[in-house]
Order: C-alpha cells, then sequence, then structure tokens
C-alpha cells in the first residue's frame, strides 16, 4: 500500500512539474515574442480616424459627428482610459465596438464604453460560447453576453461610416477585417506590417497559421482601399504597396 502511494504521490508530482515546466517555458517565448510587436503612440492619425496605445496594442476610433466607432477593445482598461483623455474623448461617446476577434488583449474596453453596441463575426461566437477553445480547454470571454454578429462580406452602416466585415480565419476561426468607407483596412492580428509590407502575424499566437496566410490572399485585392491599420504593428498609408508583393512571399 505505501509502496502504490509513493508511485502515485511521485507520478502527481512528476506531472505538476511537467505543467510548471510547459507554461513556464511557453510564457518565456510569450515574453519574448510581445517585443516584436510595434504598435504606434496615441494620435491623431488621419481624416476621422484616431488611435490608442494601450501596453502592446493598438485600437483605433473613427469619428463620426459627435460620435465614435471603436475598432476593437485594446488590453489595459485603465491604460485606455488615461490615453483617451490625451485626445479629449469622452468614453461614452463611443457608441460601437467593432472586435476583429476575441483575445483579450482585444476586449478590455467592452465595459469601459458603456453605450457601445458590440459587433464580432459569426464564426467567432464558438469562441466566447465555449464550443471551441482558444488554448488547451481555455475560451475567451469578451465581458457581455449582449453582441451583434456579423457574416462575411456583410455590409452595414453605423452613422454615417459604411462598414464591410471579411472574414479571415486562422489566428482565430473568426477573425475578421473591417473595410470602412471602401479605404481604410482595419486588419486586427491577421497581419504584420514591417517596413512598409504585410507579413505573417506571430505563429505563436495563431491558432492556423497556414489558414491565416491563405486568409490574407482575400485583403490583397481591394480596389479602393488606401491605409491598412493593423492591432500590434502600426499601419502604412499605401495599401498597393503593402500587398503587392505578398503573393511571393507565400
Amino acid at each position: 500500500m505505501k509502496k502504490t502511494l509513493k508511485r502515485t504521490l511521485l507520478a502527481i508530482g512528476i506531472i505538476i512539474i511537467g505543467i510548471i515546466l510547459f507554461f513556464g517555458g511557453y510564457m518565456i517565448k510569450v515574453k519574448s515574442e510581445l517585443k516584436t510587436l510595434t504598435p504606434i503612440e496615441t494620435k491623431h492619425i488621419v481624416d476621422n480616424i484616431y488611435t490608442i496605445q494601450d501596453t502592446y496594442s493598438n485600437l483605433y476610433l473613427i469619428e463620426d459627428s459627435s460620435q465614435y466607432i471603436a475598432i476593437d477593445g485594446g488590453n489595459d482598461i485603465n491604460i485606455i482610459s488615461e490615453e483617451l483623455k490625451k485626445l479629449n474623448i469622452n468614453p461614452d461617446k463611443i457608441t460601437a465596438i467593432l472586435l476583429t476577434h476575441s483575445d483579450r488583449d482585444h476586449i478590455a474596453a467592452v465595459k469601459l464604453f458603456k453605450n457601445a453596441e458590440v459587433y464580432i463575426s459569426e464564426q467567432e461566437e464558438q469562441l466566447i460560447d465555449g464550443r471551441t477553445s482558444r488554448f488547451l480547454f481555455f475560451g475567451n470571454d469578451i465581458g457581455t453576453k449582449e453582441y451583434s454578429l456579423i457574416t462575411d462580406q456583410q455590409t452595414f452602416a453605423i452613422g454615417n461610416v459604411k462598414i464591410k466585415g471579411i472574414l479571415v480565419p486562422g489566428h482565430t476561426p473568426g477573425s475578421m477585417c473591417f473595410l470602412v468607407d471602401d479605404k481604410y483596412l482595419f486588419t486586427g492580428d491577421v497581419l504584420s506590417i514591417k517596413d512598409g509590407k504585410i507579413d505573417k502575424f506571430n505563429d505563436l499566437f495563431n491558432m492556423d497559421t497556414k489558414m491565416t496566410v491563405k486568409s490574407m490572399v482575400k485583403i490583397t485585392k481591394i480596389p479602393d482601399a488606401e491605409y491598412i491599420f493593423s492591432a500590434h504593428y502600426g499601419y502604412t498609408n499605401n495599401y498597393k504597396n503593402a500587398v503587392k508583393d505578398w503573393d511571393n512571399k507565400k
């Protein structure tokens, strides 16, 4: 009996050590990958578009009269609140949040923007309702049970702003880009921008990098696009130059 107990305890100990080593190694890799991200500082960018820097990510605001539409919600609600003050923007003026996907570093402002309706792709819902896990057996939580679902290629308006949802699965199954007024493309985590060119996003954070690469083709043939805004690698004002060599790099 004692030998059996010792063996059981030893096995449990080995399992616990293995789990600790796994998560420890993973967190080291995460910290290393985060250092490669290049978000831009909080500022007015162009026309009616602003960006908020939040730790290692950007969320974007589109001004429409006296109200705003947010693209994503950042990682830290306190930082976002302070950065909004720099732009003299009241969080109560944000009336909609378009989530490119449901990862934790994109949803913090959902609770800050209390007057905003939340939009997310239909295919992303599986990560927040328990059907699909994001990491091991963990799902995602966007901080609200009230949201509107968007389908691929769906075009709709919020106020005076025209929006088209473009499904780009891979980083998550329901990752979605948003094309605003036909020329501003918000891409979330489907891609990075390096030296003015689009490139793959960090493999470590993707659920399916091969699928992400395939999805990127969908956003290289938008006739009137002029800008690409990423969540972690800044933006470019030269869409055509950014995408023109992508087919050769795959």
